[in-house]
């Protein structure tokens, strides 16, 4: 969707809501009961695409083509003008933890910046009125040496990596 931006206008995750005393299916996004409600590692998906996007695609590529699923990696990265900030978007698919390396050739940029991640190695597991954050985005701060940042990206993870330009 992110690379496709000028013709795609809008999304909608469906199913979206269930209750937990009357549902069909389960990959519903939020579920509720009459007290409370918690959202699912889906719903975090969602969140974190929706709330870090940016003005500007950037390409990214690993030996001169797109990243997307060379060694079970997916990414997409755009510049954010109004925070003034790079905005990476990695997925792991693998089951191990990746080390990459970001080059921002060209970029001016702070010597740190975040990193949300959300993840979780036992692909069981998940949220529940019991547990509404077991899967849940976390935050971490990332070093960055001139324009390269390095980043071990966890097995099973969505990472969105924010750094602020200069």
């Amino acid at each position: 969707l992110e690379r496709n931006a000028e013709v795609v206008q809008l999304t909608s995750y469906a199913p979206l809501m269930a209750h937990a005393e009357g549902w069909q299916w389960t990959p519903d996004m939020i579920w509720f009961n009459n007290l409370e409600s918690y959202g699912t590692p889906n719903y975090y998906v969602q969140k974190l695409y929706s709330t870090n996007k940016g003005t500007d695609l950037i390409s990214v590529t690993q030996d001169g083509e797109n990243l997307v699923g060379q060694e079970e990696l997916y990414a997409s990265a755009t510049l954010d003008s109004e925070a003034n900030e790079v905005v990476v978007k990695v997925v792991n698919t693998s089951s191990e933890a990746q080390e990459i390396q970001l080059n921002f050739e060209g970029k001016r940029l702070k010597n740190k910046g975040s990193v949300i991640v959300l993840k979780e190695a036992d692909l069981t597991q998940e949220n529940s009125f019991e547990s509404t954050q077991e899967i849940a985005p976390v935050t971490e701060e990332l070093k960055v040496k001139k324009d390269v940042a390095t980043y071990e990206v966890s097995a099973y993870s969505l990472n969105i990596i924010r750094i602020p330009l200069k």
